[in-house]
């Protein structure tokens, strides 16, 4: 039987309504145990500043690295059923970077949102 997998702690900022909308679909996918989602709006996290949480996702790996921004969603997505092939996609080397631009204008964007 394999072992299950250690957590993956995401920290997220719960009044973007963009961000809560996403960070909603991925819990309620079946099979996405093992992802911990704390809310950075409310208050800040130990070991992580409250504006550098707010201004992008970020994630503690179970090894307690700490990523950020595609990185981060590249985590995620390897732990949630149907996106894994996108987690692996956006992890690849020669894709990491074109990923981390996209979440980039997807950030500037974001600001209209507020």
């Amino acid at each position: 039987m394999a072992e299950p997998e250690a957590p993956l702690t995401v920290f997220y900022d719960g009044a973007c309504p963009v961000c809560s909308r996403e960070v909603a679909l991925y819990r309620d996918r079946i099979g996405a145990a093992g992802l911990d989602w704390v809310d950075v709006s409310r208050a800040a996290p130990a070991g992580l500043d409250q504006a550098a949480a707010l201004a992008r996702i970020h994630a503690r790996l179970p090894d307690g690295r700490l990523v950020s921004g595609a990185a981060a969603f590249a985590a995620i997505w390897q732990r949630v059923p149907g996106f894994r092939w996108l987690g692996r996609l956006a992890a690849w080397a020669p894709v990491a970077p074109l990923a981390e631009l996209g979440y980039r204008g997807f950030l500037r964007l974001r600001r209209l949102w507020r």
